[in-house]
């Protein structure tokens, strides 16, 4: 009974993960990296200059190469940029 109810609790902890990973990968869908809009420390990852690579680091708010997730279509109401955009800017 008990290898029964461990290949049951094996099996619903699989499938739970799948289905979190398949809701992941729906949330990013409905979303795009915004360029120019975080806040320091609240950037998603790694920036466009490559002065870091990882969530949190940014160091000032709004800076051009720092980005962060927003609402597919958001990003211009929040006047930010897109990655193009971005390393447009960054050439000046």
């Amino acid at each position: 009974m008990k290898t029964s109810q461990l290949v049951s609790s094996a099996l619903a902890a699989a499938l739970s993960m799948g289905a979190v990973g398949q809701a992941v990968a729906q949330d990013k869908a409905a979303k795009e990296k915004c360029y120019g809009v975080a806040k320091a420390g609240q950037n998603d990852c790694a920036n466009l200059s490559g002065t870091h690579s990882c969530a949190g680091q940014s160091k000032a708010d709004n800076a051009p190469d720092e980005w962060k997730y927003v609402a597919k279509g958001e990003c211009k109401a929040m006047k930010g940029m897109t990655a193009e955009e971005a390393k447009a800017k960054a050439k000046k």
